[in-house]
């Protein structure tokens, strides 16, 4: 199993409405794709000094590496587009792969 995390730091004027966009929006386009099998999302309890907004993690989960490739191929740049084009200048993001042993 390989778990795509995408963890996401939004300022907190626009929290609410990225929160709202991306259960109604994003995350289904992107389990429309049929490349991950489950998702969880998260909301960060711990504060970190630096930051100013609020954190979330994002998680989707792929049956192996070339589903999550396939995905990076075709379908990624697109819907990390629309996320850029909506909340420019509104969040810090940063990506990680892990995989189940």
């Amino acid at each position: 199993m390989i778990l795509y995390n995408v963890t996401v730091n939004v300022e907190n004027d626009v929290a609410a409405e990225w929160l709202q966009w991306m259960q109604e929006v994003h995350i289904p386009d992107v389990m429309h794709t049929g490349l991950f099998v489950e998702y969880k999302l998260f909301r960060l309890l711990s504060e970190v000094e630096e930051n100013t907004g609020t954190t979330y993690s994002v998680q989707y989960f792929a049956k192996n590496m070339a589903d999550y490739q396939l995905y990076q191929e075709k379908f990624a740049k697109g819907l990390q587009f629309e996320h850029s084009r909506r909340y420019k200048g509104k969040f810090v993001a940063f990506r990680s792969i892990l995989e189940s042993l």
